[in-house]
Parts: structure tokens; C-alpha cells; sequence
């Protein structure tokens, strides 16, 4: 079972059951500090695993992000940030790939 938010690219790799959310990158699992939209996730998960008849089956959540669908080309854009929160991204992003990376090293035999 596969959560995942990339219709396209799940779908390529063909994974044997699937549900897709149309949100943001990262936020397949529901939205954040949204315990009614998570558990509705898992939910429709779980009932995939009880129903889907076929491998590669694709449900589709029925949560929307916004009603307003602009949120896709605004979502992704740097074009509405300013250079102190695109810094602070960065920070956040260069953090989260060192325990990432700490994580690998202690884990990869040598």
C-alpha cells in the first residue's frame, strides 16, 4: 500500500494498491494538524486493503487542499518568498538531509 500525492510517477512504478491524494508533495498521508483528514486517509487505505480486486489499483481520496485549485501553481512557486524565508527553507532542508544522511551512514554496512 502506497500513499502518495504523484498520480503519475506511483502509477509508472506499479505498485499493487495505491491511493492517491491531490495535495502538495509530503502531504499524502492527509492534511497537517488535520487529525480528521489523516485518519479519513488511513481509512480509505485500509478499506483498499480489504477491496481492491486487482494489483495496480488506484483509489483517489476524495479530500481537496482548497476548493480554489490555484493553490497548484502558487504551492510550488518561489516567485511570493521572501530571501529570508527561502534561506530559511534552505536551512530547514540542508538539516532534514544531514539526519538523513547520519541515518544512511550508521545504517549502510561498510
Amino acid at each position: 500500500m502506497v500513499l502518495g500525492s504523484a498520480k503519475d510517477i506511483v502509477e509508472h512504478c506499479g505498485v499493487p494498491r495505491f491511493v492517491f491524494s491531490d495535495f502538495p508533495l509530503g502531504n499524502s498521508a492527509g492534511k497537517p494538524n488535520d487529525p480528521e483528514s489523516q485518519l479519513d486517509t488511513l481509512g480509505l487505505a485500509l478499506d483498499t486493503l480489504e477491496t481492491a480486486q486487482s494489483p495496480a489499483t488506484t483509489v483517489q481520496s476524495p479530500q481537496t487542499w482548497s476548493k480554489d485549485v490555484k493553490w497548484k501553481a502558487d504551492f510550488y512557486s518561489i516567485a511570493n518568498l521572501s530571501a529570508a524565508e527561502l534561506a530559511k527553507r534552505r536551512a530547514e532542508f540542508d538539516q532534514i538531509k544531514t539526519i538523513g544522511q547520519g541515518v544512511r551512514d550508521q545504517t549502510m554496512p561498510t
